[in-house]
């Protein structure tokens, strides 16, 4: 066991293989799913949680973490953050807003909401679709943040792109500031969607 947990693909790739045969032992047991719109709904489902987990705690992490404590930790030890660390979790932090964008407009489509969420249910009454509406606006603006403001922003501000020291201390700020909106809205965009899935 200590062979696979101190492996990360081998951690990782032993949860899917668990999670696999989790799936086919319920398949069997419960005598097999039809492979319909209901199934690939789930699937998708699935994979929009998965990847929104990664997305929002990595939004968390930065906010609740480096962020904080970047003061903190002596100039000479900064570069290890600035060069190793947050360039990988920005990797996995825009990629993930992507996944979770890409696969909710999935889902959405499959399941038939994703217009009457879209237009906040105006034309079926609300309720579900207005709260589901409410959660995919706010997360489509949230990606659009990472993607479009946080991510060239914090290249210039990591190093990755050359720039002005004065730049590079504006890029800074900015790609806080915004990281921070990000932070503000997560909890009504989680709040949202889990009320159109639970409250109606």
């Amino acid at each position: 066991m200590g062979n696979i947990l101190s492996s990360l693909p081998k951690t990782i790739h032993t949860s899917i293989a668990l999670a696999i045969i989790l799936f086919l032992g319920l398949f069997f047991a419960n005598g097999g799913f039809e492979f319909d719109r209901i199934f690939w709904g789930w699937f998708f489902r699935l994979v929009h949680v998965v990847v929104a987990i990664m997305w929002i705690g990595l939004l968390w992490y930065f906010n609740f973490v480096q962020i904080p404590n970047m003061p903190k930790i002596p100039d000479e030890q900064k570069p290890a953050i600035g060069k190793v660390i947050a360039p990988v979790a920005l990797f996995y932090f825009r990629w993930a807003a992507l996944a979770t964008v890409v696969s909710g407009l999935i889902l959405a489509t499959l399941l038939g909401y994703v217009h009457d969420a879209m237009t906040f249910g105006i034309t079926t009454g609300g309720g579900k679709n207005t709260a589901i509406g409410i959660g995919m606006w706010l997360g489509l603006y949230m990606a659009f943040n990472v993607w479009f403001i946080i991510w060239p922003n914090q290249k210039r501000a990591l190093g990755i792109v050359d720039c002005e020291p004065d730049v590079k201390a504006k890029s800074a700020r900015t790609a806080m500031l915004f990281s921070r909106t990000n932070t503000l809205l997560s909890l009504p965009m989680l709040l949202s969607m889990v009320a159109a899935q639970n409250l109606y």
